[in-house]
């Protein structure tokens, strides 16, 4: 690192004939190269360090600017090289500024006294009126936010959590504020106790004040006009504009917040979308997204969710305040106008229609549809597993992941199908038949929860439940198996042993991360214990866990293959796999069917009104199609149709390879 050196007596002379002031120049020191010619008509005081100024800035619209200071006031501030700072309408002060940054027509840039810069904020996340409070941090993940929050009836463990903490806030508290290298500040108002990563781009923004912004070169961070943000930690890669409010949030990596979306005591995690609308004491998981302006995510648990325009619950009861809370598992939609009175559960994977007040708790129905009917709710259990919509989603999530970091914070799982949703299917299952001997099979409806649910529909979900533990199981036993060859069974069985007892038992969703709940139960125990004690260490072992998944997962589902199909492991055969994967091949074979049926009705007659404006029938018709495509050029159609011959060559490839057995 080249050191400073005093200014020179020609070198003060020169910077005082250009207007410019210090209380103290011996306080001033200088890179070698310093220009003086390029500082004019600013004021400093307390200790100042300023780099060289060389480099010219070229603007867009093809307008250059080169590097140095002008009518800009300085208090305690190293300068780096290369820095346009001009037209500081009040000051800076307490700042360390990196290299080729350009700020520009602000207001006040300070840190006045310690700060932790947002680290440490308390969000009164789900319960606005406290008790399952997140302290959040630059490192936090919606994995530890999860237990953080929900684990509450483990005080040991929410008290060694919080040490976890206060140790990092402690470790980045300063009186100086850092701005990165790169980053450009302009026709900003307010910026107090902030911390600005690197390649940071700050346009118009009015008021930033106790946060840090996590920007670096991988995944540059924008903040735009006119927006607010107070008590906050913006990740990497986020984008905050259109005059967005947010105050005491966490905004994840990849995130998205614009058109004058508000948020107060919200955490949004990876690749989260928020506008228009409004958030209060919201858990959004990743993926949550919500694009409409009359819609509200309060006190809820969300993610890979998407709210319909008018989304709206309620955590009032007008009793004792503003204190209940919902969970809606990952994958679930919520159609315009929806609403849910809180305490509820919603299960995986789930479509929310109309207005429902029972307060049900669905977990153990995935994939189900929730229906408004006459004041109640109406279940209908599987549904969604049949829907075009469910599979479209499903393949969407990894194509949109927007995180450049190479440094994730989230461990996010996207499958569709894991032990998490197939041991609520399982459970599903022993519900459905539970409500079945306990009213009859005949019986048109059966009641769950004050929901009702009626006698096709019960019938129908048994059987999708069914065809997705197929699906799944086969799916397993097929990759297990795959470029092997074998010589006997025997050989067989040696590869389907998994060797290990790690997976068994019941699976959690973490808020994306999918694991064994043993593991989380460990993890947890040597928290307790002070083993784990900090974040880089907690976070370490959940990339563990979720980079070990599969070996995870095959052990679980080789658990349930001997128990669904009535097999034991060391007497299976190539016959009895040879079993599976053709109940395998009917189930995904005809899943797809109904998926694409299910598709098709986007292409029926009644979807072409409002097509072929002025026209005819045939004219309606050619509309619809230079619009919308034909159904069998639609994309996803044929990877529908794809899917099914892949899937048929992949199942009759490992019958063919072990059928002599």
């Amino acid at each position: 690192m080249q050191s400073h050196r005093n200014l020179t007596p020609s070198e003060i002379d020169l910077m005082e004939r250009n207007g410019c002031s210090c209380t103290d120049w011996e306080q001033v020191t200088v890179k070698e190269g310093f220009n003086p010619s390029r500082v004019k008509n600013s004021r400093f005081s307390g200790t100042i360090r300023l780099g060289i100024f060389e480099k010219e800035f070229i603007l867009p619209g093809g307008l250059t600017k080169h590097s140095g200071l002008n009518q800009a006031v300085l208090h305690n501030c190293f300068v780096g090289d290369n820095v346009v700072i001009e037209n500081v309408q009040n000051y800076i002060a307490n700042y360390t500024i990196g290299d080729n940054c350009f700020i520009q027509n602000v207001d006040v840039i300070l840190v006045d006294g310690m700060s932790s810069f947002g680290n440490g904020v308390q969000v009164n996340v789900l319960n606005e009126t406290g008790g399952r409070e997140v302290h959040i941090n630059d490192k936090l993940s919606a994995h530890f936010a999860y237990i953080y929050s929900l684990y509450r009836h483990r005080p040991r463990l929410i008290e060694q959590m919080k040490k976890i903490i206060d140790y990092y806030c402690d470790k980045h508290s300063s009186d100086r504020g850092t701005i990165g290298d790169d980053c450009m500040i302009v026709n900003v108002g307010y910026i107090k106790n902030a911390r600005i990563g690197p390649c940071c781009k700050i346009t118009g923004a009015m008021k930033l004040k106790n946060g840090s912004i996590n920007s670096n070169q991988h995944a540059p961070v924008y903040i735009g006009r006119n927006v607010i943000a107070e008590d906050f930690i913006i990740s990497s890669g986020s984008t905050i504009d259109g005059g967005s409010m947010i105050t005491r949030c966490f905004v994840g990596q990849a995130c998205h917040i614009d058109h004058g979306y508000t948020a107060s005591d919200s955490l949004f995690f990876s690749n989260c979308q928020g506008e228009n609308g409004e958030a209060c004491a919201l858990f959004a998981g990743p993926y949550t997204v919500t694009h409409h302006k009359s819609t509200l995510l309060i006190a809820g648990m969300f993610s890979f969710m998407n709210a319909g325009s008018g989304s709206n619950q309620s955590n009032h009861m007008y009793k004792l305040g503003p204190i209940h809370q919902g969970i809606v598992e990952r994958g679930a939609k919520t159609t315009s106008n929806s609403y849910v009175l809180w305490p509820a559960k919603v299960g995986a994977f789930s479509l929310i229609l109309g207005r429902h007040y029972q307060h049900a708790d669905t977990s153990n129905l995935p994939f189900s549809y929730l229906v408004e009917k006459n004041n109640g709710t109406h279940i209908a259990p599987g549904l969604n597993l049949r829907s075009v919509g469910t599979i479209r989603d499903a393949k969407k999530w990894p194509e949109r992941d927007q995180r450049r970091d190479p440094d994730k914070l989230d461990c996010i799982n996207f499958n569709l199908l894991s032990p998490y949703t197939i041991q609520k299917v399982f459970a599903g299952i022993d519900i459905l038949e539970s409500l079945q001997s306990t009213a009859g099979e005949t019986s048109e409806i059966y009641t769950f929860q004050s929901c009702i649910i009626s006698n096709h529909a019960l019938k129908r979900g048994l059987q999708l439940y069914e065809i997705i533990i197929h699906k799944f199981l086969g799916n397993s036993i097929i990759k297990r198996l795959e470029k092997t060859r074998f010589r006997n069974n025997e050989e067989i069985r040696e590869r389907l042993d998994p060797k290990t007892e790690l997976g068994l038992g019941d699976w959690v969703d973490l808020s994306g991360l999918i694991a064994p709940k043993s593991e989380i139960d460990n993890l947890i125990d040597r928290i307790e214990s002070g083993q784990i004690n900090r974040l880089k260490e907690f976070n370490q072992v959940l990339h563990e866990l979720h980079a070990n998944y599969y070996v995870n997962e095959w052990t679980w589902a080789w658990d349930k293959i001997q128990s669904f199909y009535k097999l034991k492991g060391n007497e299976i055969t190539a016959s009895d796999v040879i079993h599976i994967v053709e109940k395998w091949k009917e189930s995904v074979i005809g899943l797809d069917e109904m998926i694409y049926s299910d598709a098709k009705k986007e292409f029926s007659l009644s979807f072409k009104t409002g097509f072929g404006a002025d026209g005819n029938i045939q004219e309606q018709a050619m509309d619809f199609e230079y619009v919308r495509g034909a159904f069998d050029q639609n994309p996803f159609v044929m990877a529908t149709l794809k899917h099914i011959e892949d899937k048929k060559a992949l199942g009759d490839e490992l019958i063919e390879r072990i059928k002599y057995i």
